[in-house]
């Protein structure tokens, strides 16, 4: 037991370490805010977001988050 406890404490670590990576490289909701005059652009080009670097890191955080809250609840049931 004390083996699989390790091995789940280690994996939280690095998934707590991508999630806070991912979260902190996403840039703000205001950031877009400056290039207003371009603004129609961004719809259109808005449905490719899950291939640009932005979507990429949603899609991490999201995978990221969803491991971290299982790996907690599964080494709380271990211990």
């Amino acid at each position: 037991m004390a083996t699989v406890s390790v091995i789940l404490t280690v994996l939280l670590v690095v998934v707590s370490l991508i999630l806070i990576g991912s979260i902190l490289l996403q840039s703000g909701k205001s950031a877009g805010m400056s290039g207003s005059i371009a603004g129609g652009a961004e719809s259109i080009w808005g449905k490719t977001k899950g291939r640009t670097y932005e979507g990429f890191l949603e899609k991490l955080t999201a995978i990221s988050a969803g491991a971290f809250i299982v790996l907690s609840l599964v080494l709380n049931l271990v211990r």
